[in-house]
Formats: C-alpha cells, sequence, structure tokens
C-alpha cells in the first residue's frame, strides 16, 4: 500500500507546477506586446496620408543682406587674405504673435483598430517691428535688402495641408504662398511667401493668416515671439497637456476643451533677432512616410489627444498579477487536500492552472473587438464556470466548488479594481497578501508538513 505524500511534498508539487506555469503566463505577456505592436502599425497606415503629428511654428520675417567675410587662402606657399561678398539672413521674430486653433478630431476604423485623427483650423496675427538697436548686430537698414524679404511659416507634416489655400495676408494685401522654408523647429517644412519689408522702417508691419491642416496624435506649438498667445478648443474630452509650456488656463469636461498659453520669450531664452549666413533649405524627417514623432522637448507647447483607455496597458498590467491567482487558488485546492482529505492530483493542477492562464488569453482577444470592459466581465465569467464545474468533479462536492467560484468572484473583483485604482494598487496588493498569509498561518497552525509529528508519537 503506498504512503499518502506529506504535506509539504504537497505544498512543494503545487510551486513546481505554478512554476511551470510561467512559461504560458510569459507567452501571454509577449503576446500583449505583439498585439500591442500591430495596434500601432495599423494606426499608422489608417493615419498615412492623412498627416502624422503636427508642430507648427511662426512666423518670423526673414530679410537677406550682403556683409563682407575674410578668407585666407594660400597662394605660392604664402597666406592671402581675401574679402568676398555672401548673402546672410536677418531673422525676425514677432513682437506679439496671437494664434487660435479649432481642432475637430475624428476616430478613423480598420478592422478592430482604431486611430484618433483630427482637423485643426488656425487663424492668427502677428507684429513685426525693426529693432531699434539693430547697430548692435553689425548691421544697417541700408545693407538690408527688403524687397527680397520672406515670411516663414513652420508646419511639421505640409502633406495634411487641405482645402482652401493657407491665406496670409500684409498690412490688408494677400501675398502668394510658396513651399518649404518653413522653421528649424519643423524641420524647414511649411510655407513662405515673399514681400516687400519697406514699410517695416517707419511703422509695424502687420500680419494676418490662417490654414487647415490635417494631423494625428498631437499638436504642438514651438512659440518664438516676444509675447505668444495661443487658444486651442476641442471636442475631445481627454487632452493631456505636455512640454515645457503648459496652459496658463483651462478647462475640461465631457464636452471638451479649452487651453489658452502664454509665453515670453525671455522664457525661450532667446533674442528676438539673429543673423547668419544662408543655411540650405532641409526636407522633414520622415520616417515609414511619417514624420518622427518625438517627445515633447522644453520649448515647446503640446496638446495629445489620448484615448480614453489603453486596453494594450490594462492587459499588460492583468497579466503581472497572473502569479496571485495561481498562487491563492493552487493554495485553496492545498488547503482542501491537506486540511479536507480530498486527494489533488498534480495533473488537476495544471488544468486548473492552464484555465486561469487562459483568463488572460481571453481578455486580450475581447478587448480588442469588444473594449476592456465588457471583455473583463465575459473572460472572467467563463473561467469562473469553467473552473468551478471542474473543481466540482475534482474536490467531489458542489460546495467546495462554491468556494472555489467565491474566491475567483473575489479575485477577479479585486484585480479589476486594482486595474482602475493604480495609485492605490501596491497598498491593496500587499494587504491582501497579508491577509491571505495570516488566514494560511491560521488554518494550518496545527498541520503536521513534514510527517515527523505523528512518527516520532508512533516511536
Amino acid at each position: 500500500m503506498s504512503k499518502d505524500p506529506t504535506p509539504g511534498r504537497k505544498l512543494g508539487m503545487a510551486i513546481l507546477i505554478a512554476m511551470l506555469l510561467a512559461i504560458p503566463l510569459f507567452a501571454v505577456y509577449l503576446l500583449v506586446y505583439d498585439r500591442q505592436d500591430q495596434s500601432a502599425a495599423a494606426r499608422a497606415s489608417i493615419a498615412r496620408g492623412w498627416g502624422g503629428p503636427q508642430t507648427i511654428a511662426g512666423p518670423v520675417l526673414v530679410i537677406p543682406y550682403q556683409a563682407q567675410a575674410a578668407e585666407t587662402v594660400t597662394e605660392g606657399g604664402r597666406q592671402v587674405t581675401r574679402t568676398t561678398q555672401v548673402w546672410r539672413e536677418l531673422t525676425l521674430s514677432p513682437q506679439v504673435a496671437d494664434l487660435s486653433t479649432q481642432l475637430t478630431p475624428e476616430r478613423r476604423r480598420r478592422s478592430i483598430y482604431e486611430a484618433v485623427v483630427f482637423e485643426a483650423a488656425a487663424t492668427g496675427t502677428a507684429r513685426f517691428d525693426l529693432p531699434p538697436d539693430l547697430a548692435r548686430f553689425g548691421i544697417t537698414p541700408d545693407e538690408l535688402a527688403f524687397d527680397r524679404a520672406e515670411l516663414r511659416f513652420g508646419l511639421q507634416d505640409p502633406r495634411g495641408l487641405f482645402g482652401r489655400p493657407p491665406m496670409v495676408s500684409v498690412d490688408g494685401q494677400q501675398l502668394r504662398l510658396q513651399p518649404g522654408k518653413g522653421s528649424p523647429a519643423t524641420n524647414n517644412a511649411g510655407f513662405f511667401t515673399w514681400l516687400d519689408a519697406g514699410s517695416i522702417r517707419s511703422r509695424p508691419l502687420r500680419v494676418q493668416y490662417s490654414f487647415a491642416f490635417r494631423g494625428n496624435g498631437w499638436l504642438a506649438l514651438a512659440p518664438q515671439a516676444g509675447d505668444t498667445r495661443w487658444r486651442v478648443t476641442s471636442t475631445w474630452p481627454h487632452p493631456s497637456f505636455q512640454g515645457g509650456f503648459l496652459p496658463t488656463a483651462q478647462s475640461v469636461n465631457t464636452d471638451g476643451f479649452a487651453a489658452t498659453w502664454r509665453v515670453g520669450n525671455l522664457a525661450l531664452g532667446r533674442s528676438l533677432v539673429s543673423s547668419g549666413d544662408v543655411v540650405p533649405e532641409s526636407r522633414p524627417d520622415l520616417s515609414d512616410g511619417q514624420p518622427v514623432a518625438t517627445p515633447a522637448n522644453a520649448y515647446e507647447a503640446r496638446v495629445v489627444l489620448v484615448s480614453p483607455v489603453d486596453l494594450y496597458s490594462q492587459v499588460n498590467r492583468s497579466v503581472k498579477y497572473g502569479f496571485l491567482f495561481i498562487g491563492f487558488t493552487f493554495l485553496a485546492f492545498l488547503l482542501f487536500d491537506v486540511i479536507g482529505g480530498v486527494r489533488v492530483s498534480p495533473v488537476e493542477y495544471l488544468l486548473v492552472g492552464a484555465g486561469l492562464v487562459l483568463f488572460f488569453a481571453l481578455l486580450l482577444a475581447f478587448a480588442e473587438v469588444v473594449g476592456f470592459t465588457l471583455a473583463y466581465l465575459i473572460a472572467a465569467g467563463a473561467i469562473i464556470a469553467l473552473l468551478t464545474s471542474y473543481s466540482a468533479a475534482v474536490l467531489r462536492s458542489w460546495r467546495r466548488a462554491g468556494y472555489i467560484a467565491a474566491l475567483l468572484a473575489a479575485l477577479y473583483g479585486i484585480l479589476y479594481v486594482l486595474l482602475n485604482l493604480e495609485a492605490y494598487s501596491l497598498l491593496i496588493g500587499s494587504l491582501l497578501l497579508f491577509a491571505a498569509l495570516a488566514g494560511v498561518m491560521y488554518l494550518t497552525r496545527n498541520l503536521d508538513w513534514s510527517g515527523l509529528r505523528a512518527q516520532s508519537s508512533t516511536d
């Protein structure tokens, strides 16, 4: 007659099976990342051709001028210094820039994937003044070629321009626009116009402009004026404000948001006037047909249209609690085994653990189709029903199976709370583990784990 294994050996067997279940649990963890990458690729494909993440900058007034440059060359073994005429650019940022942007979001779907894109209508004014201390830069007004001046506007992805062509007028006169020559903040992408800026000698140059463009993900402004005011309104109720400059006023509710930024050039840490050599135009930095979406830098204001629920992030977090489910469920079966006298075989532990791991795969599969909350209810309900009916056969009692069902329902309920209360997840999880450990200690306080007590009493 074979001798039953000791409670300690049964515990070791349960731990060993739980460790083996780490392999499929880790596979589900990798599956979440794979599906997340596929979702990101699908969203990029949906938004391709619509316009990428957008940054707007400007306008700035660029006035070319000629200056003398010394060049040292070697001729006949001697160094000779020559003076040549070179073209340089005087760049003036506006004294005041006032910009209003209306964002109209739109959800675009393809199969089970969804991307949030937007249409933006920008309307602004700017005022340029010729600095009275221009001589400090070694330039006189007579050296400036006002008739060859350019007004430059930066837009990260000009492919997003749509509808009526952008409108730019100076002192009430509408100007014709040209592509390119944007702003360094937008990798020189954007558009510009030629103008005769000679009137700036005697009075400020006033610019009015408006243009519409498309984009996805986020919209940012690289402020450049002495006093920049930017107002953004939208019907999207889930904005995220990022970058080095946060709104000075904001209102967010279920109907959308409104935010206002005000930034001065002292905060930008740069002068309104700069001069230098003519820089060749560069092309926008593209990756797979989309501008590279970099993190918000310290000198821009950015608003991100975020999705309220990142299902992959929530599924990923839930998988991290997989061992908690396996541990508590195995512990219940172990207590029924060593205290209730119901023999539970290693295969039964393995099948129960497989069901617990399957929950996370079901959660991911359903969440992509019906959303996270409904998917959680479906997957949890299916696994609870499956393991309850199986436990009734293994534990030979529907009453004992009812305890397993109550345990699983409590675990899934607690996990859902943990996923929605991220700030208190560590506290709640720690208290839960403390309560479980205290309960196990109490229930097994008189248990002979090694079987040595019974052997010594027999001797």
